[in-house]
């Protein structure tokens, strides 16, 4: 398998994670931060852009995992890098997300 399709499991696995809260707070009706909110990233986008966005992710995530290469369950490699993908930006989440939402600050 090509390093490139490692690439994109990698990034596909950060877009699933990142749907999640976006997608999630929009289905409750609850704002969140998105990208589009102002400022980007701190301020409330509406329940409906939150939806909107975390569907966008969903799409990604799905287009780079079961569209680029040929994604097997049972390769490790192919797991290995959609997990880390999932767990770099699961982190990057929580410190993002956690100052707004009483979790751990950043040092």
């Amino acid at each position: 398998m090509e390093w490139m399709h490692y690439l994109a499991y990698f990034f596909g696995g950060a877009f699933l994670t990142n749907a999640l809260p976006h997608f999630v707070s929009g289905l409750m009706g609850r704002p969140f931060q998105s990208p589009f909110a102002k400022p980007p990233g701190e301020g409330l986008s509406s329940s409906t852009v939150n939806v909107l966005w975390g569907f966008f992710n969903l799409v990604v995530g799905y287009v780079l995992v079961c569209r680029v290469g040929n994604f097997d369950l049972h390769s490790t490699d192919a797991i290995v890098a959609l997990g880390v993908g999932v767990l770099v930006m699961g982190l990057i989440s929580a410190r993002a997300f956690g100052r707004f939402h009483g979790g751990n600050s950043p040092p």
